[in-house]
């Protein structure tokens, strides 16, 4: 992988829906494997197959990790759904769940590596990049992870403006 700092950069979004399959959690909670949930919720993901039952996720053949329904900000609770992108008229099959990105401006971190460490490095980075730039304000209405294979993840944190 690319050693050092992330540096994200701005792109715009337009809206567009995942389907998939989902959980609620929290940052605090994913700090403690006793209490963590979306590491279960992607081995369910994968060992169920869920990647097949969905709708066919494009040419681009992402699988998208995405975070909504925010209680309040980085430290309250959200949803966490692992899918795929969706047509717009979509209707979710029984056990999954449709949710409706934000159009707008999103930063990207993006990350290579091995899992799950890559992740975690992308994270981070988006942890301390919000820290360091208390003038961007993040949405916190819908942001995702798309990942283009097994070695990389482009993070898209949804920021005011």
């Amino acid at each position: 992988g690319k050693s050092g700092a992330i540096t994200p950069w701005a792109v715009s979004v337009p809206a567009f829906r995942a389907v998939g399959i989902r959980t609620r959690t929290s940052n605090p909670a994913e700090a403690d494997p006793a209490t963590a949930r979306i590491g279960a919720l992607w081995d369910r993901f994968f060992s169920e197959s869920w990647e097949h039952k969905l709708p066919p996720p494009g040419d681009d053949g992402r699988v998208f990790g995405v975070y909504s329904h925010y209680a309040s900000d980085q430290h309250g609770e959200f949803d966490v759904l692992a899918g795929v992108a969706a047509p717009a008229d979509h209707v979710a099959m029984q056990g999954a769940t449709v949710v409706d990105m934000q159009a707008g401006t999103y930063l990207v971190f993006e990350s290579e590596g091995h899992m799950p460490q890559l992740v975690i490095d992308a994270w981070t980075a988006v942890w301390h990049y919000f820290e360091a730039n208390p003038q961007v304000q993040r949405r916190f209405g819908t942001d995702f992870e798309a990942y283009s294979g097994p070695y990389q993840v482009a993070i898209h944190i949804g920021i005011q403006g």
